[in-house]
């Protein structure tokens, strides 16, 4: 491969293999810049970042605990342990979040994509500059209770929690398919 093209051969890093050091401020800051030259139809950048970093983790340990519990009155200790877990799992999160303008000429399924290229590029990039990273979702990303503790807006949606950090192991590369298998020319 292409040297210039090495750093964009990434693989996501388990959460659980993620530590200090995560990006310093000036990284995260180059990391948010790169992220913000994805494809944006219209200038709307709709979308905006979220960092979670420190003792903040714990808070957003509490509020996928309480999430989970609302979700599921029922759940077992050992499926809430893995909830409280989550946030701990990594120094830094940057929640990526889709936040949709009203436009006549831009659709919300543009903006949309467009959030979900900006969090891509923040995988690149942190990829570029040495760290790990690895893109989640799950139920609490669409949990109301969620969302409303992390201030976002009616007009938003959470489009991932991007856990960040310095990989404590080196991830091989998977096999990937053949382009040709995903490739046709009209005619």
């Amino acid at each position: 491969m292409n040297a210039a093209l090495k750093h964009l051969n990434r693989f996501s890093t388990p959460a659980k293999a993620l530590t200090d050091p995560a990006p310093d401020e000036a990284q995260l800051a180059e990391i948010l810049q790169v992220a913000m030259s994805a494809p944006d139809h219209g200038r709307l950048y709709p979308y905006r970042f979220i960092t979670i970093r420190g003792d903040a983790r714990y808070r957003l340990s509490e509020i996928f605990v309480q999430a989970t519990r609302q979700r599921e009155p029922d759940v077992d200790a050992a499926y809430l342990a893995k909830q409280r877990e989550k946030p701990l799992r990594s120094p830094l999160i940057v929640v990526v979040v889709a936040s949709l303008v009203e436009s006549e000429k831009i659709p919300e399924i543009e903006q949309m994509l467009s959030a979900g290229a900006a969090a891509h590029n923040v995988l690149l990039a942190s990829n570029a500059l040495g760290f790990g990273s690895i893109w989640l979702t799950g139920a609490n990303a669409y949990d109301d209770y969620v969302r409303g503790e992390l201030g976002i807006a009616d007009n938003e949606q959470i489009i991932g929690f991007i856990y960040l950090g310095t990989p404590e192991l080196e991830i091989p590369p998977r096999p990937l398919p053949a382009v040709e298998s995903y490739l046709s020319d009209w005619e």
